[in-house]
C-alpha cells in the first residue's frame, strides 16, 4: 500500500490526475515508451496492463514533470549557488529547456543558441592536440540509436576514449562472463524463473532497485521454486512481497518470497559459491561410491568446460577456517544453505552491485560460473546466469558499441560496413579519465546523460580533476551536480526524455514521429514511443545534439560525398516512408571516401532507420531490426551459450577458473562500509529523503550498524559521528555528520547511501580486472562529530 500511494502522490505532484494517468499506464506497453529506470525485462507473453513499479513511476513522473528548470533560474542563482544546493533540491527544479552558457570566469550560466553551443565545442576538440585528449560519456539511458550514433562520431573524431556507467556497475560481470563463457550478458530469460528449482539472489536488493522483480520472483515461488537471499542486509522486499496487481495481497495476504537469509559478510560470495562448489564434490563422491546418480553433470563437464582438474584441486585443498572467516558464516550455517542447493537441479543465480563492486570481484563472479558449470547449470531451461542491470539501457550501450576496449571484430565491421577507419588503440574508462583529467592528458569531458560528478569514487579527487578540463559538457534532462562542477568554459544541452515526443523538424519527414529501441537484462530489444509534449521548442533528442555536433566539428561534406549522394540538406536525406536513404541498397550507411564529414549525419538525425540498418550491418543478430523491434514482444539477441551452448572462448569451451580470493583486512575499531540506495532515489536521482522499507525517515546522512558492532565500538545508536575510510595511501578521507542507527547488518559491516558516502572511495581502490570502483567494500572508522551542531538537519 505504501509503494501504490507514493505512485499516486508523485503522479498528483509532478504531472496532475489526467497526464498522470495517460503517462504511466504507457510504460513498457506496445507503443508506448520504455521504462527509464532499471533494465528488468517484461513478461514474455506481453505487458500486462500495469507494467511499471514504484521506482518507475518516480522516474517518469520526474521526467515528465510540469516543473521548468528555465534560464530565469539561471539569472537568480549563480553556479557558488546552485552549488551549496543539494542533489534533492537541484532535481526538483524541473525540466531543462534551452542550451545553457558558462563563459571563462563568469558567475552564471546564460541562454546560447544549439549552433553557437556546437561552435563552442568544434573549437576546443579541433584545438586537441591529439583526439585522445577528449572523453565522452554515456549513460545507460541513451537509446540503441543515439549509442551508436555517438560511438561512431567520437571514433570518427579518432578516440575510444567512451568511458560509461557499466564501468561503475556491471563491469567486473562483463569481464567475468566474457573471459569464462565467452560473452559478457546472463544467460537467462524471463521463462527460465518460474522453471528454477532454486532461484538465489546475491548481492541484490529488488524491493527497491527492481521492483518488477518480485513479480517474477513471486511467480517462481508458486510454481515451487526456492528462493535464497544472500546479502548482509536482510531485504524487506525478498521477505514478503504484497503484490499491487493482487488485491488480497494488499490486505496483508502477501508472498513470503525467501526460503532463507544467508546474511554473509561483506565480499564473502566467492568463499561462499567455493565453499558450494567444494561441497558439491564431496556430494558427488558420496553418491557415485553409494551407486546413486552423480550430483555433478560429468558429460557437460567434459563436453563443454575446460580446467576442471585444476579447479577440483583446489577446491579440495581449500580450508574450511578460511572459508568460515571469509564469508563471516559458520560451517552449521553453509550447510544450512547448501541443504537448499543439493536437491535442486536447476538453479539461476541473479546478481548485482552487490557482487560487482569488490576488489575480488571478478574472481567472485568467476566462482558463481564455476558452481553453475558444474552442474551443467547454463544453456538449460530453468538455470543460468543473471546479472541484474540497473540501467534502462545501459547493456544496449554496450551492444552498439560504447566501450572503451572494443573488440577488433566489431571495429572490423564498422570500418567494413561504413567505410572509415576506427582507432584501434583502446581508450580511457571512468577511472581512468578522472586520472588523466588530474594528471593534465584530458582537456574537453562529453557526457552523453548522467551524474558523473556524483557518481564516481573519491569526490573531493574527481571534482578537482574535472575542473582542470577547458571544456565540460553535459547532454541532461535536468540539472543536476555535474552541472556545476565545470571546467574553464561549459554547456549544459538539453535533451528529449524517453516519455517526449521525437519529430522531425524540417525537411520532406518534417512532422514524422521518431521510435527508439532499448535492449533489457534479458538481451531483448523493445521499440520506444514518446507521446507528450517536450517542455520546450529548443530541446533536441539525444541523435540530434550528436550529428549537430559531428557536423559542427568535422565541417560540409566533400564534393564526391554530396556527389554520390550520400548527403543532402537536413530533413531530406529519407523518402517520406523513413525506409530509404536515398540510395541503393547499404550504399548511403557510410562514407564513401573514407573521411568523416562524408558520414550521413543529417540523415541519420531525421532517419532513425537509417541508424538502425547501420546497426543491422554493424552488430550480429539485428537482422530486420526495425520490423521486429516494433512487434510487441520484442526480439532477443543471439545469445551461444544459452542458444546452443557454444562458448566463444580461445578454446571453444567454457572455462573453470582457479580464483585464490584475499579478503580485506579490518583493523581492530574498524568496520567494512558498502554504499546503497535508499528506497526514494535511482541511482544518484534522489526523489525524497525517506527509505520506507527500511524505516528511515526525513534524512540521508545515516549509517546503518549492527547494535552489537555499536557496543564494541563504543557508540550509542543515534550518535553523530564523522566517517573517516581507511587505505594505503595514508590519506584521510572524511564525510562528516552521520547519524548511527541500529540494524541487523551482517557482523562487522555497515550500510551508507551514496552519493553522500562517495568520498570516502579512493580513486584508485579498484576491481581486479575491471576497474570498477569497490564501493562495497570501504574500511571505515567513526569518530565523534567535529561539528555536533545539534540544530543542523541531518539532510545533504
Amino acid at each position: 500500500m505504501g509503494a501504490t500511494w507514493s505512485i499516486a502522490k508523485q503522479g498528483m505532484r509532478h504531472l496532475g490526475v489526467t497526464r498522470s494517468a495517460a503517462t504511466l499506464l504507457r510504460i513498457n506497453q506496445p507503443k508506448g515508451f520504455q521504462c527509464p529506470s532499471c533494465a528488468w525485462p517484461e513478461p514474455e507473453g506481453g505487458a500486462g496492463p500495469i507494467e511499471f513499479c514504484e521506482s518507475g513511476a518516480k522516474a517518469v513522473a520526474n521526467e515528465a514533470t510540469r516543473m521548468r528548470a528555465s534560464r530565469e533560474l539561471f539569472a537568480r542563482h549563480s553556479v557558488e549557488d546552485l552549488r551549496g544546493r543539494t542533489g534533492h533540491w537541484l532535481e526538483q527544479q524541473g525540466r531543462l529547456t534551452e542550451p545553457m552558457y558558462l563563459a571563462p570566469d563568469a558567475t552564471h550560466y546564460v541562454p546560447i543558441g544549439w549552433d553557437e553551443a556546437f561552435g563552442v565545442i568544434a573549437r576546443e576538440l579541433r584545438a586537441l592536440d591529439s583526439p585522445d585528449e577528449a572523453t565522452f560519456y554515456t549513460s545507460g539511458r541513451a537509446s540503441n540509436e543515439a549509442a551508436f550514433a555517438y560511438q561512431l562520431f567520437v571514433r570518427a573524431f579518432g578516440t575510444n576514449n567512451l568511458p560509461d556507467c557499466s564501468n561503475m556497475c556491471h563491469e567486473s560481470t562483463s569481464k567475468a562472463l566474457g573471459d569464462t563463457i565467452g560473452i559478457g550478458k546472463g544467460s537467462v530469460s524471463m521463462s527460465d524463473l518460474p522453471e528454477a528449482d532454486l532461484i538465489i539472489v546475491a548481492g541484490q536488493n529488488p524491493g527497491t532497485n527492481h521492483p518488477r522483480m518480485l513479480i517474477s520472483l513471486e511467480e517462481a515461488k508458486e510454481a515451487g521454486a526456492k528462493i535464497m537471499a544472500v546479502n548482509p542486509l536482510p531485504e524487506a522486499g525478498l521477505q514478503r512481497f504484497d503484490n499491487p496487481q493482487r488485491p488480497l495481497e494488499l490486505a496483508g495476504r502477501g508472498t513470503h518470497l525467501q526460503d532463507l537469509l544467508v546474511q554473509l559478510r561483506l565480499g564473502g560470495d566467492g568463499a561462499l559459491f567455493q565453499a558450494f562448489s567444494r561441497l558439491l564434490l564431496e556430494a558427488d563422491d558420496e553418491a557415485r561410491a553409494a551407486g546413486r546418480p552423480p550430483v555433478l553433470d560429468h558429460e557437460f563437464i567434459a563436453t563443454h568446460t575446460d580446467g576442471f582438474a585444476e579447479l577440483e584441486a583446489h577446491l579440495r585443498g581449500l580450508d574450511w577456517a578460511d572459508l568460515e572467516h571469509e564469508t563471516g558464516l559458520t560451517r552449521a550455517e553453509i550447510d544450512e544453505a547448501m541443504a537448499l542447493v543439493l536437491p535442486a537441479e536447476r538453479i539461476v543465480v541473479c546478481w548485482a552491485m552487490g557482487l560487482t563492486q569488490h576488489r575480488q570481484s571478478v574472481a567472485i563472479i568467476q566462482e558463481v560460473v564455476n558452481f553453475l558449470l558444474l552442474r551443467g547449470n547454463v544453456g538449460r531451461p530453468g538455470a543460468g546466469l543473471c546479472p541484474v542491470r540497473g540501467h534502462s539501457n545501459v547493456q544496449g550501450n554496450r551492444t552498439v558499441g560504447i566501450w572503451e576496449q572494443p573488440p577488433e571484430a566489431f571495429l572490423d565491421r564498422l570500418q567494413e560496413a561504413l567505410g572509415f577507419e576506427p582507432p584501434r588503440e583502446h581508450g580511457l574508462d571512468v577511472v581512468d579519465s578522472v586520472r588523466a583529467f588530474r594528471d593534465g592528458r584530458l582537456k574537453v569531458f562529453f557526457a552523453l546523460g548522467g551524474n558523473f560528478a556524483s557518481a564516481v569514487s573519491d569526490t573531493e579527487v574527481t571534482e578537482a580533476a574535472l575542473r582542470r578540463a577547458r571544456l565540460t559538457v553535459q547532454v541532461s534532462t535536468k540539472l543536476n551536480r555535474s552541472h556545476l562542477v565545470t571546467g574553464r568554459e561549459a554547456l549544459i544541452l538539453p535533451t528529449l526524455g524517453r516519455t517526449d515526443r521525437d519529430v522531425v523538424p524540417d525537411g520532406p519527414r518534417r512532422g514524422t514521429a521518431q521510435f527508439v529501441t532499448t535492449e533489457d537484462s534479458m538481451s531483448v530489444v523493445h521499440a520506444s514511443h514518446g507521446h507528450l509534449e517536450p517542455p520546450s521548442r529548443e530541446l533536441r533528442s539525444e541523435t540530434r545534439i550528436v550529428c549537430g555536433l559531428a557536423r559542427a566539428v568535422f565541417g560540409p561534406p566533400t564534393q564526391r560525398g554530396e556527389a554520390e549522394g550520400h548527403h543532402t540538406p537536413s530533413g531530406s536525406s529519407s523518402m517520406p516512408d523513413g525506409h530509404d536513404s536515398g540510395v541503393d541498397g547499404d550504399r548511403g550507411l557510410g562514407t564513401p571516401t573514407g573521411r568523416a564529414e562524408d558520414l550521413p549525419w543529417e540523415a541519420m538525425a531525421d532517419d532513425h532507420d537509417l541508424i538502425r540498418r547501420q546497426i543491422e550491418a554493424v552488430v550480429p543478430g539485428f537482422d530486420d531490426y526495425g520490423t521486429r523491434a516494433q512487434r510487441p514482444e520484442g526480439f532477443q539477441l543471439p545469445h551461444p551459450p544459452r542458444d546452443e551452448r557454444r562458448f566463444e572462448t580461445a578454446t571453444g569451451k567454457a572455462r573453470l577458473t582457479v580464483n585464490v580470493l584475499d579478503p580485506i583486512v579490518v583493523p581492530d575499531g574498524h568496520l567494512l562500509l558498502q554504499t546503497l540506495r535508499s528506497h526514494d532515489q535511482y541511482n544518484t536521482t534522489v526523489y525524497g529523503l525517506n527509505d520506507r522499507y527500511r524505516g528511515i525517515k526525513a534524512g540521508r546522512r545515516v549509517v546503518l550498524v549492527r547494535p552489537e558492532d555499536l557496543d564494541r565500538l563504543g557508540f550509542e545508536d543515534g550518535a553523530v559521528v564523522d566517517l573517516v575510510s581507511v587505505w594505503r595511501d595514508g590519506v584521510e578521507r572524511r564525510a562528516p555528520r552521520f547519524k548511527l542507527v541500529g540494524y541487523p547488518t551482517a557482523r562487522g559491516c555497515a550500510a551508507a547511501y551514496y552519493p553522500e558516502t562517495n568520498s570516502l572511495i579512493p580513486l584508485d581502490s579498484v576491481a581486479e580486472g575491471s576497474n570498477t570502483p569497490t564501493s562495497k567494500s570501504v574500511v571505515v572508522r567513526f569518530e565523534s562529530c567535529r561539528d555536533p551542531a545539534p540544530g543542523r538537519p541531518l539532510v545533504p
